[in-house]
């Protein structure tokens, strides 16, 4: 995959002007983060600001801001509207933004279609889980016994995906958000706060693999395209859906973990140097030393080019009216629908 879009990249590049190939010279280039320090979209970000800069002509400097917030919504709203359109800003968003605009749209003042996508790490999996203490182990258990389940915002899949389990698989999570990061919500968890929350299955091996090797935690369910290697026998929402409309319902939920932690640019940048950072995130991905790194810190990176990403996210966008308005009866908070 990776050889496939790094070669069409590379002979975009070839054809770009003189203008478009010397403009990062004695440049700085910002990475912001919808998250806080020491996540994987974090890590991952850091790593990308090492190598990404050596396959921008000019070779600029390259720094991360992270911008937490409203549920990654914050950070997102900031690169639509008031981040530089020159080049000189790119994100990685979280990647139930685009399906926050679809289904909630709190907060919302972008278009996710608008964004120049460049890229992702890959595909992932968001999988439930529940402290050891708990008492919840299975779906079932979770159907039949109520637990507090943390989020940062609403915009984010650690809302939406528990959410709708409770509206169409039955569960009884008790949503308690406003977290403003994801290892504040990690030590709320350990502090018995919050008994369970939504969490990427790559940030679980990289930041807290302990949690798998000593069985601090209990998998519930995952979300994603397949169930994830490591824990096989823990059933996808889609599998757990029981007719049709509940299953693309699921599907379309499911579709954060498919953009795995993308990377976007403003609305507005110059289509040549669009191809530039498309054609430098793919050689960082590729770099020997990012893979040797990324491998070092258990970051799963398995990457998507910036056609597949961009691909998701109109298919989100452009979901059934059916199957949306299900999903934002499902997603709706239980707060709104008393206010109404």
């Amino acid at each position: 995959m990776l050889t496939r879009f790094a070669l069409a990249a590379g002979l975009a590049t070839l054809a770009l002007p003189a203008a478009a190939q010397n403009f990062y010279e004695g440049k700085t280039v910002t990475i912001v983060t919808s998250t806080g320090a020491g996540g994987t979209y974090d890590m991952t970000a850091r790593l990308v600001a090492r190598y990404m800069p050596k396959y921008l002509p000019g070779n600029p400097t390259m720094v991360v801001q992270n911008m937490p917030g409203g549920g990654n919504v914050l950070a997102t709203n900031y690169m639509y509207s008031i981040a530089p359109k020159d080049g000189t800003a790119i994100a990685t968003i979280h990647d139930a933004m685009p399906l926050h605009q679809v289904l909630d749209g709190r907060g919302v003042r972008f278009d996710a279609s608008k964004f120049n996508w460049l890229g992702s790490t890959g595909q992932e999996s968001e999988v439930i889980i529940a402290w050891h203490t708990a008492g919840i182990r299975t779906i079932d258990d979770a159907r039949s016994k109520e637990v507090v389940l943390g989020g940062t915002g609403a915009g984010s899949g650690l809302f939406i995906i528990p959410m709708a389990m409770n509206r169409i698989l039955g569960t009884k999570f008790k949503m308690v958000i406003g977290y403003k990061t994801s290892e504040d919500l990690n030590l709320a968890m350990q502090r018995g706060e919050v008994q369970a929350r939504a969490f990427s299955m790559t940030s679980i091996t990289a930041q807290h693999p302990d949690w798998i090797k000593n069985k601090t935690v209990d998998f519930i369910a995952q979300a994603g395209e397949e169930r994830d290697h490591t824990i096989p026998n823990v059933p996808l929402l889609t599998e757990l859906a029981t007719n049709e409309v509940d299953r693309q319902v699921m599907k379309l939920i499911s579709s954060p973990p498919g953009l795995g932690r993308p990377y976007i640019a403003p609305p507005d940048v110059p289509a040549d140097r669009v191809a530039l950072l498309r054609k430098a995130l793919a050689s960082a991905f590729a770099d020997k030393g990012f893979v040797a790194d990324s491998a070092k810190a258990q970051l799963d990176i398995d990457p998507m080019s910036a056609e597949e990403v961009t691909k998701i996210v109109n298919e989100v966008i452009g979901a059934s009216p059916e199957v949306v308005a299900k999903a934002k009866v499902a997603v709706a908070d239980p707060k709104d629908a008393r206010g109404q």
